[in-house]
């Protein structure tokens, strides 16, 4: 972590490179080059601080972190994702995949917050658009103010107590920084969303004096504040958080987490966000200007258009796609009955045709055998115009695909996020594609999730057996300590909450009268349904501190062509590592060169 001398310098560059895949900069020709000699300065700077927020794309070398879980499997043997539950990782291996990105970014919005707010531009105040510029040059220091806050969020989540500071240092003093205990950054992460809230721009798409009528779902407004509140709370009430504290301190937490996902699913609904009608329009390739993603993208991590996703996942035997991130059984079987009901518990469960009467989210979420997926496949290979994952299937391991070894492990291969309309190679008549993708870091699905979590937990430690329905008043202090009290209403109960996402996937509501166990089971099993590959169970199951053997052990599907046409199907359990989840791993290692670097002011996390 280091303070990079030559700021200005390199966020222009970063502009220069970046500025044309991002709508971040807005400004006309009028006077361009002025312009870029002020504003865009700060713009530039702001681009870079966009460009560092994370997202997983296939960070390792085409990996997600979805396939260090029981999500999927990366069908590349000898990726370094493997590290994640064979061992491997440690203080001299730590991957770091946000720290660099992280520190940079703060150090970025201190320079924009400390030097680069409150100036007036006098010398341009005759120029056509000096009012539109100014307008979003002012909201910038509350842009900053939001992404320093959201990657000290991503600090915690990855580290716990980390290095902290809100402004910027010489290169020594910033070096040896010791890390800040996480309920001080938390807490710091609570107030300055309340403070900027009111002063960042609600909404870009409704003001159309200032800037352009379109949805910004790549700027953070005032919503994305409120989101970024509500998630910080919940992750700060959550086990691996509050290990140490009394029972009272455990529920006044989880009260400021109710009161803030309140707050902000009360505020966000009531300017018009809600559910896509559609799920799958949240990845559509114009999912950044259709109306009904727009409505549930709280913000969305922009990146350049590209194929490079569907390079990395598109099955192997379809042109130049590599298997990739494929979806494990243990996924496969999280999505319900149509009734509802586990498939174990179903009575539409058919293990000879596995697939029907399924959660509508199975489709859109995984590739299956026998889908004409891509859309392109049967124009592309009309002897195979069908997915083949049966042993001996063209697009399987043991098929006759070329580069079969990469092909699927599991049975299955990614559909979520992937474009099916991608072209990965040009042919006769047919030329390669690109379109934008956007990385779901706040939606309405998961803040609904989040809001029925943190019900369920209070109420429960408010001592109800059945806190999935209960609701009341809840008493919590706000960020300047003061007492609060809210009231949630009987519509709101854990159980509503959780229910509005299956409700878009047209399956049941939570029943009513659930233990609490029963509850607890279930909503863990629709976060995941509902959030798979968005790099929450990643997380979750971290900072829940349960289900980490999960992990560990996972299953494909070894499927089997009959005679007649139809297919056998059959569960292989694969043990990863030693199948034992170590607890060290809830929490990252800090790399052991940081701490050398810090004079050991940076304490190593415990177990590493």
């Amino acid at each position: 972590m280091k303070l990079n001398k030559n700021i200005l310098g390199f966020a222009m560059a970063a502009m220069a490179l970046s500025s044309c895949n991002m709508d971040y900069n807005e400004y006309t020709a009028y006077d361009k080059e002025y312009i870029e000699r002020s504003f865009a300065y700060v713009g530039g700077l702001m681009t870079t601080i966009y460009s560092d927020i994370d997202s997983d794309w296939g960070n390792l070398s085409g990996a997600m972190l979805a396939s260090a879980t029981d999500e999927a499997e990366y069908s590349h043997d000898g990726n370094a994702i493997e590290d994640f539950y064979n061992g491997n990782w440690s203080a001299a291996n730590p991957h770091q995949t946000i720290w660099a990105s992280a520190y940079e970014g703060i150090t970025y919005c201190n320079e924009v917050i400390d030097n680069w707010s409150d100036m007036d531009f006098d010398q341009f105040k005759l120029n056509l658009d000096y009012e539109k510029q100014m307008y979003l040059y002012k909201n910038y220091k509350y842009e900053a103010r939001w992404a320093r806050a959201y990657f000290y969020y991503t600090l915690l989540r990855q580290y716990g107590n980390v290095p902290f500071k809100e402004h910027n240092t010489t290169g020594a003093e910033e070096t040896a920084l010791p890390c800040t205990n996480a309920d001080e950054i938390f807490a710091f992460i609570a107030k300055e969303c309340d403070d900027i809230k009111d002063e960042i721009i609600e909404d870009y798409s409704a003001d159309k004096e200032h800037i352009l009528a379109k949805a910004e779902t790549g700027r953070a407004n005032k919503y994305a504040v409120l989101a970024l509140k509500a998630q910080a709370a919940l992750y700060h009430a959550s086990p691996l958080f509050t290990q140490g504290k009394s029972a009272d301190e455990k529920k006044a937490l989880w009260a400021a987490a109710v009161a803030a996902n309140k707050e902000l699913i009360d505020a966000a609904e009531a300017n018009g966000y809600g559910l896509a009608s559609d799920i799958a329009t949240l990845w559509d390739k114009e999912y950044y200007s259709n109306t009904e993603s727009s409505k549930e993208i709280i913000f969305a991590r922009r990146t350049a258009s590209a194929n490079t996703f569907e390079g990395y996942n598109f099955p192997v035997g379809y042109s130049s796609g590599q298997g990739g991130n494929c979806p494990t059984q243990d996924l496969v079987d999280a999505f319900e009955c149509t009734d509802g009901k586990s498939i174990a518990e179903s009575s539409l469960y058919d293990a000879a045709n596995p697939y029907a009467n399924r959660d509508p989210r199975l489709a859109k979420t995984v590739v299956l055998n026998g889908e004409a997926w891509p859309n392109d496949l049967a124009a592309y290979n009309s002897e195979h115009p069908v997915i083949e994952t049966y042993v001996g299937g063209y697009h399987s391991r043991t098929g006759n695909a070329a580069g079969r070894s990469y092909a699927t492990t599991t049975g299955y291969y990614l559909k979520k996020f992937c474009n099916a309309d991608q072209i990965l190679r040009a042919r006769s008549g047919v030329a390669v594609t690109t379109s934008a993708h956007g990385w779901l870091t706040f939606r309405m699905g998961g803040m609904y999730l989040n809001y029925a979590e943190a019900l369920y937990q209070y109420f429960k430690a408010c001592g109800n057996a059945n806190a999935a329905d209960a609701s009341g008043s809840v008493v919590y202090k706000d960020s300047e300590g003061n007492d609060q009290t809210i009231t949630v209403p009987g519509t709101q109960t854990a159980a509503n909450m959780a229910s509005k996402t299956r409700f878009r996937s047209a399956m049941p509501a939570f029943k009513t009268g659930m233990t609490n166990e029963e509850f607890w089971a279930k909503y863990k099993n629709e976060r995941r349904v509902e959030l798979a590959f968005e790099g929450h169970r990643f997380y979750d199951v971290r900072r829940w501190m349960e289900d980490g053997d999960k992990f560990m052990n996972i299953h494909r599907m070894e499927i089997t062509k009959n005679d007649d046409g139809t297919f056998t199907y059959k569960k292989v359990a694969v043990v990863r590592g030693d199948g034992r989840w170590q607890s060290k791993w809830n929490l990252f290692p800090f790399s052991q060169t940081e701490i050398m670097k810090s004079g050991n002011a940076i304490v190593q996390n415990e177990g590493w």
